[in-house]
């Protein structure tokens, strides 16, 4: 059996960011930019975020580190 994590965390990331930034073209936007044309760049930071996942991972848990421990 294949474990192929790093698959699995672009999927997962990629999603998240992609709907975060296409409600943020909404709300930045307004609702027919936003809506018609906010997918383009909403899918371009998806797949940077989504490639570059471990990095993500560790600065959010160092984040969250820091915040607990204080």
């Amino acid at each position: 059996m294949d474990n192929d994590w790093y698959g699995v965390g672009v999927k997962i990331t990629f999603w998240l960011v992609f709907i975060g930034a296409w409600i943020y073209c909404i709300a930045a936007y307004g609702f027919l930019l936003g809506v018609g044309l906010g997918w383009l760049p909403a899918a371009f930071v998806g797949a940077i975020a989504g490639i570059l996942w471990p990095l993500i991972a560790l600065a959010f848990a160092g984040i969250l580190l820091l915040i607990l421990t204080q």
